[in-house]
C-alpha cells in the first residue's frame, strides 16, 4: 500500500470521527438526561449495540494507519514529529475511551444515572478535542503539501 494512500485512509477515519464525536458530544450525550429512567438501561443498550460497529472498526483503522505513518510509511512530505504527536494524541483517546467513558456507559447499562451522564458528558471533552486537534494538524499537514505540490516540488 503506498505511504499517500494510507496517510488518505488515515485522514478520512480521522475526520469522520472528528464529525461523529462532535455529534456525540453536542446531540447524543446531553439528550441522554432527557430519556429518563423508564427504559433507560434498555436505550443505552441499544446506543452502545448501534454505535459500536460504526464507531469500533473507524477507530481500529485510525490506529493502525497511525502506527503505520508515525513508523515507516509515511510519505515524504508528512513529518515523523507530527505522526508521533498525532499518535500520542489518538492513545489518549483510547486511554480516555477505557479509563473514563467505557465506565460511564457501563453504569448507565444498569440504570439511568445522571451522575453517571454528566460525567460522560464532561470526561468525553477530552475526546472531542483531541480528535479536532488531529484533524486539524492533519488538514493543516495536507494543506502544506498540497502548497507545495502546487509549487511543484513536491515528492510523489
Amino acid at each position: 500500500m503506498s505511504a499517500n494512500l494510507i496517510f488518505l485512509i488515515h485522514f478520512s477515519a480521522t475526520l469522520f470521527l472528528v464529525g461523529l464525536i462532535w455529534t456525540i458530544q453536542w446531540v447524543h450525550y446531553p439528550l441522554f438526561d432527557h430519556v429518563g429512567p423508564d427504559g433507560f438501561a434498555a436505550y443505552e443498550a441499544e446506543h452502545n449495540r448501534r454505535i459500536t460497529p460504526l464507531v469500533g472498526p473507524l477507530m481500529l483503522v485510525e490506529l493502525a494507519t497511525a502506527v503505520m505513518l508515525a513508523f515507516g510509511q509515511a510519505p515524504p512530505w508528512f513529518s515523523k514529529e507530527i505522526a508521533i504527536v498525532g499518535l500520542l494524541a489518538l492513545v489518549a483517546i483510547w486511554l480516555s475511551t477505557a479509563l473514563l467513558q467505557v465506565p460511564c456507559h457501563n453504569r448507565l447499562l444498569q440504570a439511568f444515572d445522571r451522575d453517571a451522564i454528566r460525567l460522560l458528558v464532561l470526561t468525553n471533552w477530552i475526546r472531542t478535542l483531541l480528535w479536532t486537534a488531529r484533524g486539524i494538524l492533519l488538514a493543516g499537514t495536507l494543506w502544506r503539501a498540497l502548497q507545495t505540490l502546487s509549487a511543484g516540488s513536491l515528492e510523489s
